[in-house]
């Protein structure tokens, strides 16, 4: 199909090069017209076969599973952490990417007393 469209073009542009005006301003409507339809052939062809044509639902599908597997991946840190670390982690979503964040735990403060004497 494409062999026959450039043997067109290739006829048409041979055709352009007697510079008769009419006859070159129809070559040039019927190669944009010719262009235009396998342009429309190729964007329902690729809309048909291509499952990304389709973004509504392939995104939220893959946002429900790109979150599962994130929350897997997370699961998985924290409960490593927990295991390997003595301190406390949470999962959080990072600005960098980070699965788990740890905590830090705040230290009770010093009796009054004490301060009075510093």
């Amino acid at each position: 199909m494409l062999t026959e469209y450039k043997k067109k073009v290739a006829t048409s542009l041979s055709d352009m090069a007697s510079p008769a005006p009419g006859v070159q301003n129809k070559n040039r409507v019927a190669i944009l017209a010719d262009l235009d339809k396998e342009k429309r052939r190729l964007i329902h062809n690729s809309s048909m076969n291509n499952p990304a044509a389709r973004p509504v639902l392939n995104k939220a599908f893959r946002d429900h599973t790109e979150q599962q597997h994130i929350a897997a991946q997370q699961e998985a840190a924290l409960q490593h952490a927990h295991t390997h670390s003595s301190g406390f982690f949470i999962t959080q979503d990072s600005s960098f990417g980070n699965l788990i964040l740890p905590v830090l735990p705040q230290p009770d403060p010093p009796p009054a007393a004490e301060l009075q004497n510093l």
